[in-house]
């Protein structure tokens, strides 16, 4: 055997002589135990793992399946409708299909659109209002591009839109005023939801019930009574596929509409108003003294509502936010005004109820009133009447508005002490209307003074209360601005003896599932300590003002008897000259104003008329108040209501 072929035998047995059998079984177990441990273990893992999605969470994954399978559509309520006192609607919600998109699940917006264009008409104003109302929203919401489709419209884009994803055709319930700018300043409008009423609504804990709804009231009725005419949301549950599409409709919560509100506005009796008022700025309130419901609240200009119910484009939007007319303004309830001689019978009650003077105190009026101003030298207050009125008690006073009557009185009185008084009427105070956003006017006296003058800018000199300050207050001007709404409520506190109740708008709520009614009951404001005799003196002479004084010419034939009280107050200083109409530019000149109330004897009215640099409140606004008086007490609708056509300027206040 040669050396190699023996090596190779002998490296064979010491192979079979170091084999260990016993250990290599021990060893293949060892590994077989540790595998199946393994395996058990994983199984173990998965096995736990199972118990728990199926046992201990199930109802968490049950309900995130539910969820990817089931999606919660809010549904938004039909908001309540507004109708006046007969029940003729003002407001109201009507349906119409809308082509709407979501930015989120489209590519290319702009090439959408401009395919859309060739598909539906989209016109410039459109794309202004969509782009606007991107900037307002979130991206992932639907907003809508085009509004109230005719059905050829969405049966073409029906064809066409596997087109166009992110892209729908939506049912969704609009806003309409059928009376256009009629009223306006009352119903105010609804818009779309922006990020403060956002904020608000989450502050309030009312932003769940907005869900499904796009827009809120902004002004008017619709903002101060939003909680009643916006309804509850409902919700519909919807099967979706993997791509969320819905497949069925699986349950359904419906809304609950809105309630409806019947106003105690008289549509006709507020449309003769703003006609009566024409081309001139001004407002016009009438008031039911004996409950103060209103009849009519007439600002002019007006706008139309209906602009901002879709979103009111740049342009309109510019005009009517720069006008010098500021139709937006609502004149009724944030526009102050001095009110002039139509102080003058409060003025005279607060003199007959403080001993300051009685109905038979009379002197000789010279035409004016001298006030010393130191040096030696005096100030003249001219009364409007050159020469004088002669020999002037309070009912002539009244009469014939004698401003050198109530120069004198207002010097022997103490501002605090008229200011208190007047302070029962309403004057510089909130009447508590139902309306948000009212004006509190000024009533002065020293503490208003003060605080109105007290910054560092101010000197003690401004803040002191001067006799002048008085005289001027005295005739209604200077400091003194007030609402024509508060106007109105005074005249109606003086009608009805000096009961005055809250004046409100909503006569009635009808809850808008069962047509169930709410009437709004009366709300008593003040019954005022007024000695009968007094007030007899007061409200005879505001008779004789259309009788025989400065409204006489207006209210000559009337064939019921009313009360009144003309008023002219100065938008600047004369600084001691006289005023001449025709030398003054039109937008100084004096404001013209006039209450009233009818029938003198048993009151069913009051008003409070106001035109805007009118001149004479006989002239201007007197004329007002008789149509409105006609036709609310004689059914007779006047052909026109134009202003009397006399510039002779023969016209007392």
């Amino acid at each position: 055997m040669s050396q190699h072929g023996f090596r190779r035998w002998l490296s064979r047995y010491r192979y079979y002589e170091i084999r260990d059998p016993v250990r290599e079984l021990f060893l293949f177990r060892k590994r077989l135990w540790l595998t199946g441990l393994t395996m058990l273990l994983v199984f173990g893992v998965l096995l736990g793992r199972f118990f728990y999605l199926q046992v201990i969470a199930h109802q968490q994954y049950q309900t995130q399946a539910e969820n990817n399978r089931i999606a919660v559509v809010p549904v938004g309520p039909s908001r309540g409708t507004i109708s006046d006192r007969e029940g003729t609607v003002l407001a109201q919600s009507f349906s119409a299909y809308t082509l709407e998109l979501t930015p989120s699940r489209i590519d290319d917006l702009e090439a959408t659109l401009a395919q859309l264009g060739e598909l539906i008409e989209i016109t410039p104003r459109d794309l202004r209002r969509f782009r606007r109302a991107m900037e307002e929203s979130r991206n992932f919401d639907s907003l809508p591009l085009r509004t109230k489709l005719s059905d050829e419209e969405v049966a073409r884009f029906a064809v066409y839109k596997y087109r166009f994803p992110g892209v729908d055709i939506r049912a969704r319930l609009y806003r309409q005023y059928p009376y256009g700018e009629t009223a306006s300043h009352v119903l105010g409008y609804i818009g779309r939801l922006n990020d403060r009423d956002v904020e608000q609504l989450t502050e309030s804990g009312d932003i769940l019930n907005y869900k499904g709804t796009d827009h809120i009231g902004k002004t008017g009725i619709e903002l101060s009574h939003e909680s009643t005419l916006h309804g509850v949301v409902g919700f519909d549950e919807v099967e979706v596929d993997a791509l969320g599409r819905a497949v069925r409709s699986l349950t359904r919560v419906p809304p609950i509409p809105g309630d409806h509100l019947q106003l105690t506005i008289d549509l006709r009796l507020q449309q003769l108003a703003e006609q009566a008022l024409g081309d001139s700025n001004g407002a016009v309130v009438a008031i039911d003294p004996n409950n103060g419901e209103i009849l009519a609240m007439a600002s002019m200009p007006g706008y139309d509502p209906n602009l901002f119910v879709e979103g009111i484009d740049m342009v309109s939007w510019e005009r009517l936010n720069t006008s010098p007319d500021k139709p937006l303004l609502n004149r009724p309830l944030r526009g102050a005004y001095p009110p002039g001689s139509t102080i003058k019978p409060f003025l005279a009650l607060a003199a007959l109820t403080s001993g300051k003077r009685t109905a038979d105190y009379a002197f000789n009026d010279p035409g004016y009133f001298e006030l010393p101003s130191g040096a030696g030298n005096t100030y003249r207050f001219r009364d409007d009447k050159v020469g004088g009125h002669g020999r002037v008690d309070m009912a002539t006073s009244i009469v014939q508005s004698c401003d050198t009557y109530y120069y004198v009185l207002a010097s022997e009185t103490d501002i605090d002490e008229t200011a208190r008084f007047l302070s029962q009427f309403g004057f510089g105070q909130k009447t508590g209307i139902d309306l948000d956003g009212e004006a509190v006017g000024v009533l002065p006296s020293r503490a208003w003074k003060r605080e109105r003058f007290s910054g560092p800018r101010y000197r003690d000199e401004h803040r002191r209360w001067y006799l002048g300050d008085s005289i001027s207050a005295g005739i209604g001007q200077g400091y003194n601005s007030f609402t024509p709404l508060q106007l109105a409520y005074a005249a109606a506190t003086l009608a009805n003896n000096g009961i005055s109740y809250h004046p409100h708008l909503v006569k009635r709520i009808v809850d808008g599932t069962t047509g169930q009614m709410k009437e709004m009951q009366p709300q008593e404001a003040h019954r005022l300590d007024l000695k009968p005799a007094h007030l007899a003196v007061i409200r005879k002479a505001m008779i004789d003002v259309n009788r025989e004084g400065t409204a006489a010419r207006i209210f000559k034939g009337a064939p019921y008897t009313s009360a009144g009280k003309t008023g002219t107050a100065q938008v600047f200083s004369l600084r001691g000259e006289r005023y001449v109409e025709s030398q003054v530019k039109g937008h100084l000149r004096d404001h013209a104003w006039f209450i009233a109330y009818a029938p003198a004897e048993k009151p069913t009215i009051a008003v409070a008329v106001l035109v805007e640099n009118g001149g004479f409140g006989a002239r201007a606004a007197a004329p007002v108040a008789r149509a409105l008086f006609d036709y609310y007490l004689t059914g007779a609708r006047p052909a026109t209501t134009a202003k009397p056509d006399d510039n002779s300027g023969n016209w007392d206040e």
